[in-house]
């Protein structure tokens, strides 16, 4: 079953436009970053991302948006808790992040 996961990041506010760009260049990277454990081959099946563009005005504290699409709960769950260029991205992104909003789905399951 596929798992959507989204999440969505608001900034610390020292947090530069450079070092913003570089982070969210990171976070897209890992498409092709994050390797199955066994076959070492990409196991992640969609992932986009950007700044948020709405005129709604409901995103407000959050400014950027990704959305990483999964073959599996076991390929999410590995991702978010041991893939090792997950965990890079973590460590870096941390710096910067002030509060950050994750929200998975299966989708169709209600």
């Amino acid at each position: 079953m596929t798992v959507i996961h989204i999440v969505l990041f608001e900034w610390k506010p020292l947090a530069s436009h450079a070092q913003v760009e570089e982070a969210c260049n990171r976070m897209l990277a890992l498409q092709d970053k994050c390797l199955n454990a066994s076959s070492q081959k990409p196991y992640i099946k969609s992932f986009s991302g950007g700044r948020n563009n709405s005129n709604e005005g409901h995103a407000s504290p959050y400014t950027h948006g990704f959305v990483v699409e999964f073959e599996s709960e076991e390929d999410r769950d590995y991702y978010v808790s041991k893939d090792p260029a997950h965990q890079d991205f973590i460590k870096f992104a941390g710096e910067l992040l002030q509060n950050i909003k994750v929200l998975d789905y299966e989708p169709g399951k209600l």
